[in-house]
């Protein structure tokens, strides 16, 4: 969901696909940040598409689509505004277990709860994201997904991970937790 004003700005040039990857590049996103919902609202539905299939199998195929009705004009969404949602969003990643090391997906599973696991550069990333076995793709310094810098994911259990990039826990206000 954009804004008006969002949407007069980008509109006339947002691309035919790949609008996610187009969204991160520096001239679209112009420092804002874009949260996505935990539990996808949308589909992917085959091979066939704007992508032709490129990641279908590995990380399209297995994302289960919501079957819960939900009924959103009872629900208090103020927390999705953009104050409310930095602070909402820092106290998540603040309550959740710092883990450090090579082993980091071995550690999560040992861990009751959310846990977050920071990390110092795109190669880094990638390297973490693959333990995970998630995504690994960045677009102009932006790894595929995050708020500002961090990218949350649930990883065989309910509990969230937080993937912490070298200067999310300053941007959310939480500097040394």
């Amino acid at each position: 969901m954009l804004s008006k004003s969002t949407w007069d700005e980008l509109s006339p040039k947002w691309p035919k696909a790949y609008w996610d990857d187009w969204l991160r590049l520096k001239e679209n996103h112009n420092g804002r940040q874009f949260i996505r919902p935990e539990i996808c609202r949308t589909y992917n539905f085959g091979e066939h598409g704007s992508s032709l299939g490129q990641f279908f199998s590995q990380y399209l195929q297995p994302i289960k689509l919501n079957d819960l009705h939900v009924n959103w004009r009872a629900m208090n969404l103020s927390y999705l505004l953009e104050d409310n949602y930095l602070n909402y969003f820092a106290s998540l990643v603040r309550q959740a277990t710092p883990l450090n090391g090579k082993d980091a997906a071995l550690k999560a599973n040992h861990v009751n709860g959310d846990v977050r696991i920071q990390y110092r550069d795109q190669p880094d990333f990638e390297r973490i994201a693959r333990q995970f076995g998630i995504f690994e793709e960045w677009k102009d310094g932006i790894p595929r997904t995050a708020y500002n810098g961090v990218v949350v994911f649930r990883h065989r259990t309910p509990k969230r991970v937080f993937l912490v990039g070298a200067d999310s826990l300053r941007q959310l206000g939480i500097e040394n937790s």
